[in-house]
């Protein structure tokens, strides 16, 4: 019994080094683990006769040059260096989560998804951004309530609200939640309003989109017993609200032109997936966009010094 005992503790030693990316050499384990050479190559053969039955697993190679046994394929799984480094910035870069959440977040995704040779590196070239992270003003833990309104979404459930809004007043709105979307800082859930006594007095009448609601300020959310049906030949277009809803404000669909002269025209493009161009002079364009909303109008004024005669067309 004993002698099974130690040979599944072995096994399990020598699988857990190679998929950390460690090479294991035999006479070194032989020495550890108290046993002869051919002990150690059965143990090794055991674990490649495993992962062959699996055809997407790695598989366990021996390299001459340094006599070590190492997986194959470990890393294709694994980011590569670069791309853990731009997930790990766009992360610290968002400041979607309080302090502690990003920090475990972090933590995690090193541990998990990058080779522990490569962990060390990745931490140095964050480390000044984790030190120095500047978590939002709301301080607020959200996730699990996204987790549930993402639920909801996935039921096709109805969901109650207690929203806090601009001026601090707390409402409740019974809401068909359609999607959770990012954007500068926050999380936003989009979602009609089920009350036709609310909707008459929206500003838009008979508004065939969704409205905003930060997911932060939504103080408790509960889920409806009652679900909705998707009707797909009606059903609303994502992609097209997406890409007109930029800077989260409600209101009307609105197409606007104006005349841009700044020093890279791309940024446009990249603001406003629904810009269209044509090119007036060397550094001149006239621009074309669809957005909901007024949030379009105070971006337009942060950029004065570039844009100019906006008009809606």
């Amino acid at each position: 019994m004993d002698n099974k005992v130690n040979k599944t503790e072995r096994i399990l030693k020598i699988y857990t080094a190679l998929i950390e990316d460690d090479k294991v050499n035999k006479d070194k384990l032989a020495n550890e683990f108290k046993v002869n050479v051919r002990t150690i190559q059965r143990d090794i053969d055991d674990i490649r006769s495993f992962l062959a039955n699996d055809q997407n697993s790695d598989n366990v190679k021996y390299s001459r040059s340094d006599k070590k046994y190492h997986l194959e394929n470990l890393n294709k799984a694994k980011f590569t260096n670069s791309e853990s480094l731009a997930i790990c910035k766009i992360l610290l870069s968002s400041r979607a989560f309080k302090k502690e959440e990003m920090t475990n977040i972090l933590e995690k995704f090193l541990e998990n998804c990058v080779s522990k040779s490569d962990k060390p590196s990745i931490d140095y070239l964050i480390r000044n951004e984790k030190h120095y992270y500047n978590e939002l003003k709301h301080k607020k833990s959200f996730m699990n309530m996204m987790w549930e309104i993402g639920e909801a979404i996935r039921k096709k459930s109805y969901v109650e609200i207690e929203y806090e809004k601009p001026n601090k007043k707390i409402v409740t709105r019974k809401l068909k939640p359609i999607t959770i979307m990012f954007q500068e800082f926050y999380f936003y859930l989009t979602a009609f309003i089920e009350d036709k006594n609310l909707k008459e007095n929206f500003t838009v009448k008979n508004d065939d989109f969704p409205t905003i609601y930060r997911i932060d300020k939504i103080k408790k959310v509960t889920l409806l017993p009652q679900q909705y049906i998707v009707n797909y030949s009606t059903k609303f277009d994502e992609k097209k609200y997406r890409d007109r809803i930029q800077f989260m404000y409600g209101g009307k669909l609105r197409k606007l032109e104006f005349t841009y002269t700044g020093p890279d025209v791309n940024y446009i493009l990249d603001k406003l997936p629904t810009a269209t161009l044509k090119k007036i002079s060397n550094n001149e364009y006239l621009i074309t966009a669809e957005v909901f909303g007024i949030g379009i109008d105070m971006w337009l004024k942060s950029q004065d010094t570039y844009i100019k005669d906006v008009k809606l067309i």
